[in-house]
């Protein structure tokens, strides 16, 4: 019906228990002292200076920062690492293929550079004779800019993933074809690999793109193993917490993350195993202890 508003049918209690949990199986890595810091040594790489200052420079590597304007105004902040640690190699006359590296859902850019540096996928391409672009969509804590607006007003959240395939990943595919004049290889990982394949439908973008690799690519949701993502798919998350007055979803931080902070402190309490909520068991088995402490930093 014109001009009405749909409310979820679920509870606006079912919808806060899935963002509880979920802020829960990310919050917990930071609680948790036996989880990443056993040495009793904090993580040494922060945010503080963008991802090139952060995560990349300290590996040996080139990596520029560059600022792309959407067309509806959103400031995106994208990293280019233009050669690997040797260098430039001789025959390759400056004309490296450009990678582009999109993220997934509740990440930004340095979700691709917790490992050690022969584990992490952008250096790794680096290395092997890309021009690597890493990109950051809108809201995330590297792209919380507008020509007009900013991150505390509600018009700045007013957007779903459809303003990434329309705005975001079209920007930057231009960005980077404007400074290279060459077609783009295109990796994805979750959400990244959704904007693609959205994105890649229409002509005037495809035409850009080189080649396609898809990490745990999603299409739609009916397959999903893990209990939180098939809750918060079923219950309209987002639109409950707007109703509530919360236009940023952000689980990582605020009242809920505090709350659960000191639920974890809790003897007797262990909230590790949640994490395995959202990624599986097999999954969380799999992580190592280095990359624990760099995902402790990341997540705060």
């Amino acid at each position: 019906m014109a001009g009405s508003v749909m409310v979820p049918s679920v509870s606006i209690g079912l919808a806060l228990s899935v963002l509880i949990f979920f802020a829960l199986s990310l919050k917990t890595l930071e609680a948790r002292g036996t989880f990443g810091r056993l040495a009793g040594q904090p993580p040494q790489r922060t945010a503080a200076g963008g991802i090139c200052a952060s995560s990349v420079h300290i590996f040996g590597y080139k990596c520029e920062e560059h600022d792309v304007v959407t067309q509806d105004g959103y400031i995106l902040n994208m990293q280019r690492i233009p050669e690997g640690r040797a260098g430039a190699v001789a025959g390759d006359g400056g004309k490296r293929q450009p990678v582009l590296i999109q993220h997934g859902i509740l990440v930004d850019g340095m979700s691709w550079l917790l490992n050690p540096a022969d584990q992490n996928l952008p250096l790794i391409l680096a290395d092997q004779g890309f021009d690597v672009w890493m990109g950051n969509t809108r809201g995330t804590r590297f792209s919380r800019r507008h020509k007009y607006l900013n991150p505390s007003q509600r018009a700045f959240w007013n957007w779903t993933w459809d303003e990434l395939v329309s705005y975001d990943l079209p920007a930057m595919f231009d960005h980077i074809h404007g400074l290279t004049g060459q077609k783009i290889h295109y990796l994805g990982h979750s959400l990244g690999t959704l904007i693609g394949f959205a994105s890649f439908s229409e002509k005037g973008l495809v035409d850009q793109v080189r080649s396609a690799a898809m990490l745990s690519p999603v299409a739609y949701l009916s397959h999903m193993t893990t209990v939180i993502g098939d809750i918060a798919a079923k219950t309209f998350l987002a639109e409950a917490t707007s109703i509530l007055g919360w236009p940023e979803f952000n689980p990582k931080s605020g009242l809920v993350g505090d709350f659960i902070k000191a639920i974890c402190l809790k003897a007797g309490i262990d909230c590790y195993d949640l994490v395995s909520v959202i990624t599986g068991n097999a999954t969380t088995k799999k992580v190592h202890q280095s990359t624990i402490d760099e995902l402790i930093t990341y997540i705060n």
